[in-house]
């Protein structure tokens, strides 16, 4: 288990982290979201002791992160770095004997990752032949191929299109079942409530969402309403409660409601002009919604 608590950083004048406390379970992931400068990158860059905390503490089992522990630690930065002239295996298997690998046991795993993620090449391909996606596989399999017990990912989903964001959202899935402790900080919102079991939300260094995802979201209320109808936007717009009406296609709507009540409303109206409603979906906002909403906020 991973445990940070209290992790306070400053640079100067500027507070980059205030208080940030969080936990992850072994087999469990954590998703690290904020806008830029929110202070993600400085957290991980703590944990891995690139930097020294003003305050708070950071504990492996209970313990202070020895220099061994970082044997069992992978770690994908958000600006890449691999080694252009070297072949694929040349640097994954300089990767793994950074991190307490031998030769002989990294060799044997080349194949499996590769075809794990789909690189396209070969293992004695020079990495500059690779394309940017390819590339970026390598250096994700560099940062798992050790089987670390505790992994940070930076942005890993960057770049990526969807076909490739789906085969390490399955990689990181299978982190977890061996039961590993996965953090990763994302902009993509979709890729955070589909894999994360946490969730933290850093604004200007500070802690402004801790929980679950589908917690938070029903902290928000049901206020998002997705409706196939034959009421128009305009009849939508009409009804009190109703924020903003963004039409999808003909006749499905999407609605922004100021509380959940409001959607019994719109279901009694549309219900006047039929006896079935092909759609009527009411859910909490979205992560990205509030993502938003709270990046956008004054104060708390």
């Amino acid at each position: 288990m991973l445990k940070v608590e209290g992790l306070t950083k400053t640079f100067g004048e500027m507070t980059a982290l205030d208080d940030v406390t969080f936990e992850i379970p072994d087999g469990k992931i954590l998703g690290l979201i904020g806008q830029n400068g929110a202070g993600k990158s400085t957290t991980f860059r703590l944990i891995l002791n690139f930097l020294d905390q003003d305050k708070g503490t950071i504990t492996w089992d209970g313990q202070p992160i020895k220099e061994e522990d970082y044997n069992i630690i992978g770690y994908l930065p958000e600006e890449r770095g691999l080694y252009p002239k070297s072949t694929i295996e040349d640097q994954l298997v300089y990767f793994g004997r950074l991190r307490g690998k031998t030769k002989k046991e990294i060799v044997p795993l080349i194949d499996h990752w590769m075809d794990k993620f789909e690189v396209k090449g070969k293992k004695t391909d020079k990495v500059k032949t690779l394309s940017k996606g390819n590339q970026q596989k390598v250096q994700l399999i560099a940062t798992l191929i050790h089987e670390p017990k505790l992994v940070i990912l930076d942005e890993p989903f960057s770049g990526l299109d969807p076909v490739n964001a789906e085969l390490l959202k399955q990689g990181i899935i299978e982190l977890k079942a061996k039961g590993s402790c996965v953090i990763f900080s994302s902009h993509n919102m979709e890729n955070v409530e589909q894999i994360c079991d946490h969730l933290v939300m850093l604004r200007n260094g500070q802690m402004v969402l801790d929980g679950v995802v589908q917690d938070i979201r029903e902290q928000f209320g049901r206020t998002h309403l997705e409706i196939e109808t034959a009421l128009t936007k305009e009849n939508l717009l009409e009804i009190p409660g109703v924020v903003e009406v963004t039409e999808k296609r003909h006749n499905m709507y999407s609605i922004h409601l100021t509380e959940p009540e409001v959607g019994k409303v719109i279901f009694e109206e549309a219900m006047k002009l039929t006896d079935y409603l092909p759609i009527f979906n009411q859910q909490p906002p979205t992560l990205e919604e509030i993502f938003k909403l709270k990046v956008g906020e004054k104060d708390e």
